[in-house]
Parts: C-alpha cells; sequence; structure tokens
C-alpha cells in the first residue's frame, strides 16, 4: 500500500511538469480492489505518438498567443516613447555627464588637498621625531640633593656641649632608633641652648589659575570649557557663533549670534536674545545673508559681520541695521578653499578675529608658502593697515586667535588635552613658543575667538558651543 502511494504522489509530481507526457487512471477492479494504470509516452514521438490537439494543449497554445500579442504591444509602446522623447533625454544625459564630471573634479580637487595635508603631517612628525631623539640625547641636569639638617644626639636638657662652630654628622642606618640631627648653634649665654625647626612653606595649587591684570597682557591661563548649546542637526557639527564686543543699534552686546557652516549654501544668521535664549534653542532674529559664506572664519563687530565670499578672496561687511553688504574688499594674494587651511580642513583659510586693538585676518599666501600672515583691517572699508609676516606654518595649527594684537595658535583640534603652542607680537614683530594648557573636550574644535568685551574665547567643538574664561599677565 505504502508503494502505490509513494508511486501515485511521484506521478502527480511529473504531471505537473509535463501534462502531455503521462498519464494516471484509477478503475474498480469488481473484486473489491482499485486496479491502478500508469501510462508513459514513449521518447520517440513516430512510435508512440501522443494526441497533440487534447483540450489542455490547444488551452496552452491559446493562452501563449495572448501572451505574444501583450509582449508585441508592450514592446511597441516602449519603443514609440522612447522616440518621442529623445531629445529630452539625450539633454538630460548630458547634463548628468557634466554634474558627474563637475564632482569628480572636486573630488580631485579634495584628494590634493588631502594630500597635502598628509605630507604636512608626516613633515611635522618627522620634526617632532627629530626633536625626541635630541631631547633623549641630552643630558639630564640633576640638582644636588638639598642639606639636611642634623640634630646633635648627644644633647641633653641642662647638659652645655663644647661646641664652637657647626659640625656635621652622617646619617645613620635605618636600624639606628637615635634622632638624626643637625649641628647646635652656640649661644651666646653657655647655660642655655634652644633647638630650632626650619619650616618650609610650600602654597596650595591655585584652582582658579594666575592673578589676572587689568588692561592688556600675554595670555597666561585657559580655563576649563563651558557648554552653552549643543546643535541640533549635522549642519552645526562645525559652525561659528559670537557676540559683538561693541554692539550698535537695534542690538546691544548681549544678543549672540550663530551660523551652521555644514552645507552647499551657508546663507542663514540666527540671533538670540541672550545666553539663556541661545541655551533654550529660541532665536528672535533670522537673517539670510546675501552672498554665501566660507568657512567658520566670520566675526561680530561694530554692529557688522565679517565674512569670507565662499569660493574666493573677497571679505564682506554686512551692516544689521541695514541688512546690506556695506563694504566688499580683495584680501591681496590670499589663499582660499583649501589651500592654507588649519589643520583640520573646512576651507579656513582666511580666518577674521576681533581683539583690543580693532579687526584683523590671519591667512597665509604662495609668496608666503603657507607660513601665516596677519593683516591689521579698517572696520570700515576693509582696507589693510599693515600685514606681518610669521614663521609659523597655517597647515600646523589646528586654530588662531588675537588677544591685545598678539596672535596665539592652538596645537590641536582633537586631542583632549592640548596646548596654545606659539604667541606672535605684532607690536615688536617677535614670536615665541609658549605651552598654556587647553582641552578640547568634545574632541572636534573648528572655530576659537576671543571677545575683549567678555574676555573669553568662544569655540565649535563638535557641535558644542563653549566659552573659556582668560586670564592676562606676563609670560614667565
Amino acid at each position: 500500500m505504502w508503494f502505490l502511494a509513494v508511486l501515485w504522489a511521484s506521478c502527480l509530481l511529473m504531471g505537473t511538469q509535463s501534462q502531455s507526457s503521462a498519464s494516471f487512471r484509477r478503475a474498480d477492479a469488481g473484486s473489491g480492489r482499485c486496479q491502478y494504470t500508469f501510462t508513459v509516452d514513449s521518447p520517440t514521438e513516430a512510435s508512440c505518438p501522443s494526441p497533440g490537439s487534447g483540450p489542455e494543449m490547444e488551452s496552452l497554445k491559446s493562452r501563449l498567443g495572448l501572451l505574444e500579442a501583450m509582449v508585441a504591444r508592450l514592446v511597441g509602446g516602449e519603443t514609440l516613447s522612447w522616440s518621442s522623447q529623445g531629445s529630452g533625454s539625450q539633454s538630460g544625459v548630458q547634463d548628468a555627464y557634466k554634474q558627474v564630471m563637475g564632482e569628480k573634479a572636486q573630488l580631485q580637487r579634495e584628494k590634493q588637498r588631502l594630500d597635502r595635508q598628509v605630507q604636512d603631517l608626516q613633515q611635522r612628525m618627522e620634526e617632532l621625531r627629530q626633536e625626541t631623539e635630541r631631547l633623549k640625547s641630552r643630558p639630564c641636569m640633576q640638582q644636588p640633593p638639598p642639606r639636611v639638617p642634623q640634630i646633635d644626639s648627644s644633647f641633653r636638657p641642662g647638659s652645655v656641649p663644647e661646641l664652637s662652630h657647626l659640625v656635621s654628622r652622617p646619617v645613620k642606618t635605618r636600624g639606628d632608633k637615635s634622632i638624626l640631627g643637625d649641628s647646635i648653634r652656640h649661644l651666646e649665654n653657655p647655660g642655655y641652648q634652644e633647638m630650632t625647626a626650619v619650616v618650609t612653606e610650600v602654597s596650595a595649587p591655585n584652582l582658579e589659575g594666575p592673578a589676572d591684570i587689568s588692561g592688556c597682557g600675554d595670555l597666561v591661563w585657559v580655563q576649563e570649557p563651558k557648554v552653552h548649546r549643543k546643535a541640533e542637526t549635522i549642519a552645526g557639527k562645525y559652525g561659528v557663533w559670537m557676540q559683538d564686543p561693541e554692539a550698535k543699534e537695534p542690538y546691544n552686546s548681549e544678543m549672540v549670534w550663530r551660523i551652521d557652516a555644514v552645507g552647499s549654501e551657508v546663507r542663514q544668521l540666527f540671533g538670540y536674545e541672550n545666553m539663556d535664549q541661545l541655551s533654550r534653542g529660541f532665536p528672535t532674529k533670522v537673517l539670510l545673508l546675501p552672498e554665501s559664506m566660507e568657512s567658520t572664519g566670520a566675526t561680530m563687530y561694530r554692529g557688522s559681520l565679517y565674512y569670507q565670499q565662499k569660493l574666493s578672496r573677497i571679505l564682506l561687511r554686512y551692516d544689521l541695521q541695514s541688512e546690506n553688504i556695506a563694504a566688499r574688499r580683495d584680501l591681496p594674494q590670499a589663499g582660499f578653499h583649501g589651500q592654507f587651511p588649519y589643520s583640520w580642513g573646512g576651507y579656513t583659510d582666511i580666518d577674521l578675529a576681533v581683539d583690543e586693538n580693532g579687526l584683523w585676518a590671519i591667512y597665509s599666501t604662495s609668496k608666503a608658502k603657507g607660513a601665516i600672515m596677519i593683516s591689521q583691517l579698517d572696520p570700515e572699508n576693509l582696507e589693510v593697515k599693515g600685514t606681518w609676516e610669521t614663521k609659523i606654518r597655517k597647515t600646523s595649527v589646528a586654530n588662531a586667535f588675537m588677544i591685545c594684537g598678539k596672535m596665539y595658535t592652538v596645537a590641536s583640534y582633537s586631542s583632549l588635552n592640548t596646548t596654545i603652542n606659539h604667541m606672535y607680537d605684532t607690536a615688536t614683530s617677535q614670536g615665541k613658543t609658549i605651552s598654556v594648557p587647553f582641552k578640547n573636550r568634545h574632541r572636534y574644535n573648528s572655530m576659537v575667538d576671543y571677545n575683549p568685551a567678555q574676555r573669553k574665547l568662544y569655540a565649535w567643538d563638535n557641535y558644542y558651543m563653549v566659552t573659556y574664561n582668560v586670564r592676562l599677565g606676563k609670560q614667565e
């Protein structure tokens, strides 16, 4: 019985694959049993021809004919549609090809910029390696141990030892329980001797940093960063934010301005009444800049926003009261759009800054071979009033800012604990290496600017808008 069931199932499966190649039939044998008959066509049609014109075959042929007709109509419709849209499609393909080629050229330029950064980093690493080897080879100057005063263990109260001068005693072993002592000073009264202890005062560490001075001085201390707000979207990974140190009507110095710098068109300027409204995320003013901005080098001064026009070395002054461009100036020979950026990138070729002495531009030129140039600008018409060339490579530092006519550079944009490592004084045209601790709490600092009215550094660290209190004094 099992054999018959398996045979019957196999016949059903074969019947589904080829309806005209096999047949199966069941009938009553008349003796109370079933008779099963299984018929298979011969592989040679001539020897055992199968009925090719049965109902199943006729139905299949009819369906195939309908399918061929539908395919023919569909193919004909697509050809007609293609021929009618040929010219439009050709122009669309050309536009797409031009766009792809433009993106390819842009990627090639980006690759060249990254290659330059890699070369600069390799050169910097080699310099650091050589400096490390030099320091390792230099012998350490050991300070002689201070002389420890000793107390004479033979002294007893009421006795007067016969000492006319100071006597130095050898240090005793750990097992000796006698007191290590110093010579006893011979007083004028031989009947009285006094033992004295020398106490050295060690001042406790000043957690608030060194004392601040009024007016200008050197940067000697930077406080831990304080977070005011985190950007909501990817557009705020990099950005610039500031307060006007010399604000003009209709805005005051408490007004906070913010620009998210990620995007193909950076034009939105958000204004907040104060720091509290910034932290809450409630802007009271949104302005659309007439021309797109490049990078995070913008600054605010005397009622105007100063920024670099996209894909050019042109500087713009945007007047907040009239909401129009009030002045524009081409910064002579300045690199732009990735020629001489800071080490973090971001097309930071031109960085505008404000301090107690006015408006500045920090940049580089091909003539300077990548060294930082500093120019003081007229805040009204952006005319260059003076220029200084330093020996600091712009691509080797993460950021720069001005305080009291001195430029300071930050060593790293991503290290948690880094330093402010260079200072250049425009008053003396002299620079030097310094080491003021600086912290990138969120590991990607794309903007650092100084506000002389608040006496703080404003920074944009990986979505976070932070400030640092600073102290000015005299460098040791």
